[in-house]
């Protein structure tokens, strides 16, 4: 990984230049009260299109789904630990694309200034991205072709943008399919709401609307402008982007786990069929000629 220049370098590249660009685009955005959005825009940057980029990883992914199967065939290791291994390979790169692009963006935009602020900012991105790599892995791993992974990928991630409660509120949803189950099931959901509890939280804006309060603070402003749900912690949301991490590891674990018992299956089920198609034509030919 760390000799492949597209998937380690290149992608490590395009990340600062990205942050650079968000960093410029929303520096110093203050605490006026057009700052609401502006930060809200920010951070669901940060969480969608940041991640999306992790889908670049394909080629690579597809890659070393080809060495492992011939490694794989040759005995050298086992599915687990090919799987513990990719993880931990990949960890230091992921974390060091979330910490280095992440100061950039996070210090040149202003957000908040103490260290454990940024130091959650930077967990949230590096768990988004690990999240993101094992769903690019489990697509490799269905779907080897590079051109129809990188849709997959996509598709997969653009419906799960949709339903992460920026671009729709939570409560405006269609409750059937994009409410119950979708709105969970999207990681998007947890690491918006992660980021706007870290951020918003202990602020206050003077508030511009007409017959309102001469402020608004970071609570009201998550319950009513964003919905956030307000019964748990950042930190849960955290835990759980953690935990659907393990879960899409297992899923690839599982899926190629299966795979493996599975083609052998089938492949001798399409030996028999032919052999038996083989031994009826020949069966028929002889009764034509006798």
């Amino acid at each position: 990984m760390y000799r492949d220049l597209g998937y380690y370098w290149l992608r490590f590249a395009i990340y600062i230049a990205l942050c650079l660009c968000v960093g410029t685009i929303f520096h110093d955005v203050g605490h006026s009260y057009g700052s609401i959005q502006a930060r809200g825009s920010m951070l669901m940057f940060v969480a969608a299109f940041l991640t999306f980029m992790a889908i670049g990883g394909f080629p690579s992914f597809v890659e070393d789904m080809k060495i492992f199967g011939r490694e794989r065939l040759n005995g050298h290791y086992g599915v687990t630990a090919f799987t513990i291994v990719n993880t931990l390979s990949a960890t230091p790169y992921l974390a060091l694309i979330s910490v280095i692009p992440g100061v950039i963006a996070y210090y040149l935009v202003g957000l908040q200034r103490s260290i454990d602020h940024f130091i959650y900012f930077a967990l949230m991105l590096f768990m988004c991205m690990m999240l993101v790599e094992g769903l690019m892995m489990i697509v490799a791993s269905i779907v080897p072709d590079f051109l129809m992974g990188i849709i997959t990928g996509a598709g997969i991630q653009g419906v799960m943008m949709l339903n992460g409660g920026f671009f729709r509120l939570s409560n405006d949803l269609p409750k059937p399919v994009w409410r119950y189950p979708m709105y969970y099931i999207a990681f998007h959901k947890y690491a918006n709401q992660g980021f706007y509890k870290n951020e918003f939280l202990g602020l206050i804006f003077p508030n511009t609307q007409a017959g309102g309060p001469p402020t608004i603070n970071g609570d009201e402003i998550l319950r009513e402008t964003w919905q956030v749900e307000m019964g748990y912690s950042k930190w849960i949301d955290l835990v759980i982007l953690f935990g659907m991490v393990i879960l899409y590891r297992l899923m690839f674990l599982g899926i190629v786990t299966t795979v493996e018992k599975v083609k052998p299956m089938i492949k001798s089920l399409m030996v028999k069929a032919a052999e038996k198609s083989k031994h009826i034509m020949e069966q028929s030919s002889f009764e034509t000629m006798a």
